[in-house]
């Protein structure tokens, strides 16, 4: 048997850890794709049964001038992560700047507990707490998660092209010794 030389060795060795790392690569991979999935069908299953529709067109509700960014969506159901950011920032986020001339809850709360008796404070905290519950909601759950789930797909896309790339590295190597 003939004596392999340093080049071969090192062939060797390259070979190996690229076909140890196309394999750990592509688990990466299908790992971080089953993430996207598992993301995407929970953020598209939940926001939909909130049955959460944007205004029709044509609506008093989604006036063009007022929600010129919204009219795309009109109508339609609140089932992915770019509706939901435009339906908690475009349209509650809108509608909460109108209630307290433009105060949050925690400011409306603040004035709300020095003045009990005062109806119209407390009408606005408690509008304010339902709607930036929900819009902060809409932006963790629907929009938050979904991000996560789309970065997770491209990961995973890039995991599976890395690991092509490494197993074509290790066969072209062991073409070579």
């Amino acid at each position: 048997m003939a004596k392999q030389t340093q080049a071969q060795t090192i062939n060797k060795v390259f070979m190996y850890i690229s076909g140890i790392a196309a394999v750990l690569v592509l688990g990466l991979g299908g790992l971080a794709f089953w993430a996207h999935d598992y993301t995407s069908k929970m953020v598209r299953t939940e926001l939909s049964a909130q049955k959460i529709y944007f205004p029709a067109k044509g609506d008093a509700a989604l006036d063009p001038a007022t929600y010129p960014n919204l009219q795309q969506y009109a109508g339609q159901i609140v089932d992915s992560p770019q509706k939901a950011k435009a339906y908690a920032n475009g349209y509650i986020g809108r509608h909460l700047k109108k209630i307290a001339d433009g105060k949050v809850y925690a400011e409306v709360s603040a004035e709300s507990m020095k003045d009990p008796d005062n109806q119209k404070l407390q009408q606005q905290k408690q509008s304010l707490f339902q709607g930036e519950t929900l819009r902060g909601m809409l932006l963790t759950s629907g929009y938050g998660f979904g991000t996560v789930g789309t970065i997770a797909g491209v990961v995973a896309y890039s995991a599976f092209v890395i690991s092509g790339v490494l197993a074509v590295v290790a066969f072209m190597l062991r073409l070579r010794s």
